[in-house]
């Protein structure tokens, strides 16, 4: 099967991310909401997986719910600054049910093999232990697709800008397939307001979240750029344009020992 995402790329952008300076307004809500539901089942753990961090300080923070934290994440600058190791999540090798707690914060969206990396994040799992998480859904930067087809439009062509994204639907099921128990998956839709393309734009390479596909177009031509641009504004009013971003947050547990 053809690898729809560019793994070194992939590791590539959030380097860049890390060097320039991360946008953390999204990832920094999710880890928070993660942490807020982890202590409402008042339980310590011994130790995490942290899978995604884009700042180093998580872990420090992550130990007021479990005492030994192991991080990794897909971009080399990342991981290192935070104590931890790069990771492919479809192409590692976890030990054997060593956490009674995972994390995992925004990269499943953009893995070759979901299905694959969601099992060896369970096999890397305690019986009767936690997944935690959150990803981007599919209704993810409506307006920035709109943009997009008015850029091809001058091409005469459509190419793949945006990522495509699994839909809330199908990731129940492939927990359970992985072998979780009692997935739950809520869906926030989260509008963020903008006064031009090019500072979502930035926003997306802070958080190292631009076109990552294998198949993916050229940089837009000037012409291109500017249709985008307008297409992006005429979408809002006063100036502004409110961007969507659709976040699954995710949980489940690794069935109790019998």
């Amino acid at each position: 099967m053809a690898e729809l995402f560019d793994m070194k790329l992939r590791a590539l952008r959030r380097d860049r991310a890390a060097r320039v300076g991360p946008e953390l307004f999204l990832f920094e809500r999710v880890f928070e909401d993660c942490l807020e539901r982890i202590e409402l089942l008042d339980r310590r753990f011994d130790r995490a997986l942290l899978i995604g961090c884009p700042d180093p300080a998580w872990p420090k923070r992550l130990g007021r719910i479990a005492a030994h934290i192991d991080v990794r994440d897909p971009g080399k600058r990342f991981a290192t600054a935070a104590g931890g190791e790069p990771i492919a999540e479809d192409a590692w090798e976890p030990p054997a049910q060593a956490y009674e707690l995972v994390l995992a914060i925004g990269t499943l969206d953009t893995v070759n093999e979901l299905p694959l990396a969601l099992r060896l994040i369970r096999y890397a799992m305690e019986p009767d232990a936690l997944l935690i998480g959150a990803l981007s859904g599919g209704d993810t930067l409506p307006r920035l697709r709109a943009a997009m087809r008015a850029a091809d439009a001058l091409a005469g062509a459509a190419a793949p800008h945006v990522h495509p994204r699994i839909e809330a639907s199908a990731l129940s099921p492939l927990l359970g397939d992985a072998g979780f128990v009692n997935p739950v998956v809520d869906v926030e839709r989260l509008p963020i307001s903008y006064p031009s393309f090019e500072r979502l734009v930035a926003d997306l390479r802070g958080m190292g979240a631009s076109n990552i596909l294998r198949e993916r177009p050229p940089s837009l031509t000037r012409m291109q750029r500017e249709a985008a641009a307008r297409a992006f504004a005429d979408a809002g009013e006063d100036g502004r344009t409110t961007e969507t971003f659709e976040i699954l947050h995710v949980a489940a547990w690794t069935p109790a020992s019998a």
